[in-house]
């Protein structure tokens, strides 16, 4: 195989930093060239392996940005320890694709990108909600092969989500964000199961609800569900943002989906593995109104056979974050995870990472996921 291609900025800097894909935007660059770091960054397109990173990073490598489809495993972080490397950022707000404990044990901090992704990845979740329920992607295709002759009383009907009921498995920032956009947009009634109650969130539902009272409308509701089986029986729509882990590895599968609405929606822009993936090809081939909306996938970028053929999914590349804005503040917050740490700054203490968007960075790491094990403060 050719070697991959590597670009050099400020090649007189103290600090050696590699980059295994090239970021969005200017500012994430301007942040480690200010802090003294010869940035070397990888220009192919395709996945690093755990090799090809080991070779590159040699004997000598002060901090590393990575991305979330390679292996960040135990024995590479080994590597990067005996390199001299002392701080590590994924380009991601997840980390599932990184071996937390193997870093901590190579005495390595390891940053990501929280705090930029919420609204954005909300919002792809709720247009994969639409474009699945309402059969776009499908209706498109019909228009584009020319097969439309005129208007028809029953081409492709789809799903009315005005005064359903809407689940959310995984309450957390980007769960909570599409819940009250579904909750406010559509009049939604709200389940979430989660470990936790979302205190923040049932309040924001149920003063919503006393305003549409107030205005003479239906009220709305907001409730915790015991059980998943309880929120995917209730819903009309099941929307996942969960973290990945062992015990969110295949969440929804045959059993569960078999416990949904024959005419549900379910939608996915957390992480594959947590579908598995073959169940819902067999479900979806048996309920011709089930419908999917899915940003992310179990083999990633390789789909489950199958797939690909069903119209009632609809499927796009891992773009739940793809704005300009979001995609430039995640590869701000990775830069500015690696300066602090190279240059001994503190943890940021701040309640959002809005700051280190625009103006003077702070002179804090905006997100250390593993700084109590590390005793960072």
């Amino acid at each position: 195989m050719a070697p991959k291609g590597w670009t050099v900025h400020n090649p007189d800097g103290d600090h050696r930093v590699i980059v295994t894909k090239d970021l969005p935007g200017r500012r994430w660059l301007d942040i480690l060239t200010a802090a003294g770091c010869r940035v070397e960054v990888c220009t192919s397109d395709d996945v690093l392996t755990v090799d090809e990173i080991a070779e590159h990073v040699g004997v000598a490598c002060d901090g590393v940005i990575g991305q979330l489809t390679e292996d960040w495993n135990a024995d590479l972080f080994g590597v990067l320890a005996a390199a001299g490397v002392t701080a590590y950022s994924n380009y991601a707000v997840g980390y599932n694709n990184v071996d937390v404990a193997g870093a901590t044990a190579a005495g390595i901090p390891v940053g990501n990108t929280p705090g930029v992704l919420t609204e954005t990845t909300a919002e792809m979740a709720l247009a994969l909600t639409f474009s699945a329920g309402r059969r776009v992607v499908e209706a498109d295709r019909f228009m584009r092969g020319g097969a439309y002759h005129g208007w028809l009383p029953t081409m492709f009907m789809g799903k009315r989500f005005h005064g359903g009921t809407v689940g959310i498995v995984g309450a957390g920032r980007i769960g909570a964000a599409y819940g009250r956009m579904m909750v406010e947009g559509h009049k939604m009634n709200l389940v979430y199961f989660d470990l936790y109650p979302n205190e923040t969130l049932e309040r924001y539902i149920e003063e919503y609800s006393a305003f549409l009272v107030d205005r003479g409308e239906a009220p709305v509701t907001c409730s915790r569900t015991d059980t998943i089986e309880e929120l995917l029986a209730l819903s009309d729509i099941v929307s996942l943002h969960t973290v990945l882990d062992d015990s969110t590895h295949h969440l929804i599968n045959a059993e569960r989906l078999a416990a949904m609405k024959p005419d549900a929606i379910l939608v996915n822009s957390s992480r594959g593995p947590i579908i598995d993936e073959a169940a819902l090809v067999e479900h979806c081939r048996a309920f011709p109104l089930f419908t999917a909306g899915l940003d992310v996938f179990e083999d990633e970028p390789a789909m489950k056979p199958g797939l690909a053929d069903l119209d009632n999914v609809v499927i796009v590349p891992h773009i739940a974050s793809a704005t300009y804005w979001t995609r430039e503040g995640m590869a701000t917050l990775a830069a500015a995870n690696v300066a602090a740490i190279l240059q001994g700054y503190p943890l940021w203490t701040g309640d959002d990472v809005l700051p280190f968007l625009s103006g003077d960075v702070p002179e804090t790491a905006p997100s250390i996921v593993n700084a109590a094990e590390l005793e960072l403060h």
